[in-house]
């Protein structure tokens, strides 16, 4: 791919997504919406790979229905009310369909069909755009309409995310696939307490931002794709993978790691809204995510490859490591003491 057009896509993804959040309008937030779409395509496929133009169609397909279904809600909400601002969603009818768009285009269950396959036919820093920067405008859609869409569905959704999330990356043994699965999960976290506390929703997807880019850089780095590579990739950057195996483990949202701060904050804040079987019950199926967590943290850092590998082991001989990925695994570690300060900033 060449630089320039390289340079066109992250424009033109920076473009669509300043567009959406910073719209009032359906119209131009679904123009920002379909800009993201057609930037990243290009980014997707860029590898000529059977699979990554696939992956390409198959993203393609998806958000393109969304992106319609978003249109016709709006429409049947201005017919109905005769405004087209995103704040005053007051159709029931465009309100169901609204939640059944997003939910397609993020990925939430039962809708996140298609996302683990994309994101497995995808480089690994595309991936990691689908996984954090491709999620924002429409989390932001669903932050300015919060207060008009339907908790009860809401709640089965981050249910259902929360369970398959964990669920179906057990049996996993490619790395992006995993990353996929636990995305989806994590979104799961993100829905339940979007009605109750919109900024705790935008919190939690900063820091999953920030630890799922600690991951897939370092993956990057050391050119892991599935377990099998993993468990060799010690010996290029001992210390990255020390610390990706912090990283993974804050994922997972383990107490003394950054990641435990959203988790528990929302735990919280469920309790507090009388939604303790909810808690609950979110609070267990965290336990299925973190079970490939601890298997992943597992393979990076303490096991050595039974048998010896095809390719030849890179040691870490002179080797920099990117200071743009010690800072983010620094921040995906060691936040959680400055919870306090955090909480009084939102």
């Amino acid at each position: 791919m060449s630089p320039h057009a390289k340079l066109i896509s992250m424009l033109s993804l920076l473009l669509g997504t300043t567009i959406t959040i910073s719209s009032n309008h359906w119209m131009m937030a679904w123009t920002g919406l379909e800009i993201n779409t057609l930037a990243i395509i290009p980014l997707i496929s860029k590898s000529h790979h059977p699979r990554a133009i696939e992956a390409a169609i198959k993203y393609f397909l998806v958000q393109a229905a969304a992106s319609a279904m978003i249109l016709f809600s709006s429409t049947i909400n201005a017919w109905q009310t005769g405004q087209w601002d995103i704040t005053q969603l007051t159709s029931p009818t465009a309100s169901a369909l609204l939640t059944t768009a997003i939910a397609m285009k993020l990925g939430l269950a039962p809708f996140h069909f298609w996302f683990p396959e994309v994101l497995q036919g995808s480089p690994m820093t595309t991936a990691l755009l689908l996984s954090t920067m491709m999620k924002f405008p429409p989390i932001t859609i669903l932050l300015l309409t919060s207060h008009s869409l339907n908790p009860n569905l809401l709640t089965l959704m981050a249910l259902m995310s929360a369970a398959l999330g964990g669920w179906m990356g057990l049996n996993q043994t490619q790395l992006r696939k995993i990353l996929a699965f636990s995305s989806i999960a994590h979104l799961g976290w993100m829905t339940i307490i979007l009605l109750y506390n919109p900024k705790l929703t935008l919190l939690t997807f900063y820091l999953y931002s920030l630890m799922t880019a600690t991951v897939f850089l370092s993956l990057n780095t050391t050119k892991s794709l599935n377990l099998l590579t993993m468990m060799t990739s010690w010996t290029k950057t001992p210390s990255l993978n020390a610390a990706l195996m912090l990283s993974l483990l804050s994922l997972a949202g383990l107490p003394p790691l950054t990641g435990f701060m959203p988790k528990w904050l929302i735990i919280q804040e469920l309790t507090k809204q009388e939604m303790t079987p909810a808690a609950t019950m979110i609070a267990m199926l965290s336990l299925l995510g973190l079970f490939f967590y601890l298997r992943l943290a597992y393979y990076s850092t303490i096991t050595m490859p039974p048998n010896p590998t095809n390719h030849m082991k890179q040691w870490h001989i002179n080797k920099s490591t990117n200071p743009t990925i010690a800072t983010f695994a620094s921040l995906s570690i060691l936040l959680l003491p400055l919870s306090p300060m955090i909480l009084t900033s939102i």
